[in-house]
């Protein structure tokens, strides 16, 4: 096989509200999570719901962008990459591991235009795109998202 390929992209509910912190020289960074709903019929005819939740990470603009128009129970579509942190725990000293997405880029999915609930004052919104800059090192880079990009 020649290469590899770590590319993830969903389109779900935010379980909670984008949590911005900002590190050393200015750079944001967001957490939150991520419900991403999955219909099939099961073998007995019924159809069933199956969710599975998401964590995820955004740097740099794209995670103030997010931070300040996505709250908890908004649509939201967003492709990135898988991440595997790995740490020792504190108390017991046991291994730990927790998988994540790395969000490079993301679009609105609906466009509510109540003003309520984060939703932007009321500014109206299709499915614009967003693309992460500012990530730490070892993350790829893209083109930084600036102000006159913003169509709101």
């Amino acid at each position: 096989m020649a290469g590899s390929l770590n590319k993830v992209m969903l389109m779900g509910n935010l379980t909670r509200d984008v949590e911005i912190k900002h590190l050393s020289g200015e750079n944001a960074v967001g957490n939150f999570g991520m419900a991403v709903n999955r219909k099939f019929k099961a073998r007995d005819g019924d159809m069933r719901e199956e969710v599975t939740f998401v964590d995820c990470e955004v740097w740099g603009r794209t995670a103030e962008v997010m931070g300040q128009y996505l709250s908890k129970g908004r649509p939201v579509f967003i492709e990135g990459r898988l991440k595997l942190d790995t740490w020792q725990d504190k108390t017991d000293g046991s291994n730990r591991s927790k998988l994540k997405v790395v969000v490079d880029s993301f679009q609105f999915i609906d466009s509510r235009n109540d003003g309520g609930g984060g939703g932007g004052g009321g500014a109206s919104r299709g499915n614009e795109s967003y693309q992460s800059a500012g990530a730490p090192s070892g993350a790829p880079s893209h083109t930084p998202v600036s102000e006159d990009d913003i169509p709101f």
